[in-house]
């Protein structure tokens, strides 16, 4: 049985990891973090995790950005591996991040979801092809107007894929409203949508002449990414120090 910390248990991704955790025999939540406190929980919950004294195996945490120093800060005290499934942290906690996984076992991941992860496998791939012949690469993505970062960590995901694939070439681009020139072939357009309770939508756009091939992602229900959060959870359950991914969840199955 692995036992799981919930940080950020009472926000939309906390109770929907609840509600699947309580129907998997193989898991179980310890306890939850959340400085929020109005809602009913079968698990003893903490306002802040500095104040847990819960035993457990591993922590899987959705919470936010600002929250992750202090969960980082824990789980290395008391050698806890962490799945990490917060975006939109600044390049000083992606560079601390690196630096706690040289003591603790970390996954981190921009999305959890299984089809996003062989997509960012595809995309590799399409790369190799399309970037020599000069095809333009866009990346759309729409989440729901309540999403505090933009662009999403999930087309940094995919833009890193595909310029992975082409060497680092090309640079990244967030906005052209105050440009008046042609668009540079080494560069990938990131375009963020947000509106109503859009799940999560990223479009890869591949556009070459006369032809535009176009790898698409949509998310019906916030469930997927839960589900890929409880495996990775059990994956990294016991394992050594070190930076793993969901491709590794993968490839264990």
């Amino acid at each position: 049985m692995t036992r799981v910390i919930l940080n950020g248990c009472n926000g939309h991704m906390g109770r929907v990891l609840t509600d699947i955790i309580s129907k998997d025999p193989e898991i179980e939540v310890a306890c939850g973090i959340d400085p929020y406190t109005g809602v009913q929980n079968d698990y003893p919950v903490f306002t802040d995790i500095a104040s847990c004294d819960v035993e457990a195996d591993v922590v899987i945490d959705f919470s936010n950005a600002k929250a992750v120093d202090a969960l980082l800060d824990y789980c290395e005290k008391v050698n806890l591996p962490v799945v990490l499934c917060t975006t939109g942290l600044s390049d000083e906690q992606l560079a601390r991040v690196d630096e706690t996984s040289k003591k603790i076992a970390i996954l981190r991941s921009a999305n959890m979801s299984l089809g996003v992860n062989t997509i960012l496998d595809l995309l590799k791939k399409a790369t190799e092809v399309f970037a020599p012949a000069g095809f333009d690469v866009e990346i759309v993505e729409k989440h729901h107007n309540q999403k505090l970062d933009a662009p999403s960590g999930t087309a940094i995901a995919l833009a890193d894929a595909i310029n992975e694939a082409a060497d680092g070439q090309y640079t990244y681009v967030y906005d052209r409203h105050d440009r008046r020139q042609k668009r540079d072939p080494k560069e990938i357009g990131i375009s963020s949508v947000r509106g109503g309770s859009i799940v999560g939508e990223h479009d890869v756009i591949f556009a070459g002449l006369d032809e535009v091939i176009t790898i698409q992602h949509t998310a019906y229900s916030k469930s997927i990414f839960a589900n890929g959060a409880v495996s990775a959870a059990k994956f990294l359950a016991g394992k050594p120090a070190g930076m793993y991914g969901m491709p590794d969840v993968i490839a264990a199955k």
